[in-house]
C-alpha cells in the first residue's frame, strides 16, 4: 500500500497589518492540513505579485486560496461585522467563480452567531471607495467592495486548478462610512469578528479535500 497523500495547503490572503494581527489572534486548532496565513500588502498589484510569489514555492503547489479582510458594504442596511461571502470576485480583468459558498455561509454562522451574512458578487476596485461612487458599484449588481480579493483569486487560478473563495467583513456601509478604521466603533467590530473566523474556513477546506492523483 502506498503513503496516504499529504493533505492539501491552505493559503489565507489579506492585506493590512490589522486583518493580519486579527486572524493572527484567532483560534489556530482544528486545520487539515499546513495553513499559511500571509499579508500581501495594500492594492490589488501587491496582492498579484505576493500571490504569484508564494504559489511559486512547491510547498504550497495544489493550495487552496481564500481572500480575506475587511471590506466596503454596497448595499443599504449592512453594518459593520456583517460578514460578505462571495459566489464571485470581480475586476476588470475577468471574475473568478468561487468555492464552496453555502458550506462557508453554514460555518461562519456557527463561528460567529448573531452576524449577519451576505453573499453575491465582490467587486475589486484599486482605491478606496467612497460616497456615490458605491452607488454606482451597487448598480452593477456587485454587494461589497475590497482592493485585494479579486486580484487574489484571479491570480490563484491562473497558476493552476485550485478551490478558492473570498470572505470579507463589511468595515463601513452606506450609513455608517468610516474614516479611520482603527479609531471607531465599527472598526473594532469588525476586527473582533475576522479574529473569530478561522474555524470556518478550516471547515471550508476539510471539505474541498481531495485524494490527489
Amino acid at each position: 500500500m502506498g503513503a496516504t497523500p499529504a493533505p492539501a495547503p491552505l493559503l489565507i490572503a489579506c492585506a493590512l497589518g490589522i486583518e493580519h494581527l486579527a486572524l493572527r489572534a484567532g483560534e489556530r486548532g482544528g486545520a487539515d492540513g499546513p495553513v499559511t496565513v500571509v499579508r500581501t500588502g495594500m492594492g490589488p498589484k501587491a496582492a498579484e505579485r505576493c500571490v504569484t510569489r508564494l504559489l511559486g514555492d512547491p510547498g504550497l503547489a495544489g493550495a487552496a486560496v481564500l481572500a480575506t479582510g475587511f471590506c466596503a458594504g454596497l448595499a443599504p442596511g449592512m453594518h459593520p461585522g456583517d460578514l460578505i461571502v462571495a459566489e464571485e470576485t470581480r475586476d476588470p480583468r475577468g471574475s473568478v467563480g468561487c468555492v464552496g459558498t453555502e458550506l462557508l455561509v453554514k460555518e461562519l454562522a456557527r463561528a460567529v452567531p448573531g452576524r449577519t451574512v451576505h453573499t453575491g458578487p465582490l467587486t475589486g476596485s484599486d482605491h478606496v471607495v467612497r460616497g456615490p461612487e458605491r452607488a454606482d458599484l451597487r448598480a452593477t449588481g456587485a454587494i461589497a467592495v475590497d482592493m485585494e480579493s479579486a486580484a487574489t483569486l484571479l491570480t490563484a487560478v491562473r497558476t493552476g486548478e485550485r478551490p478558492v473563495a473570498a470572505v470579507r467583513v463589511v468595515v463601513d456601509a452606506p450609513e455608517h462610512e468610516l474614516v479611520r478604521i482603527g479609531t471607531v466603533r465599527g472598526g473594532i467590530s469588525a476586527f473582533r469578528v475576522l479574529r473569530s473566523v478561522l474555524p470556518a474556513f478550516f471547515e471550508w477546506h476539510r471539505s474541498l479535500l481531495l485524494p490527489r492523483r
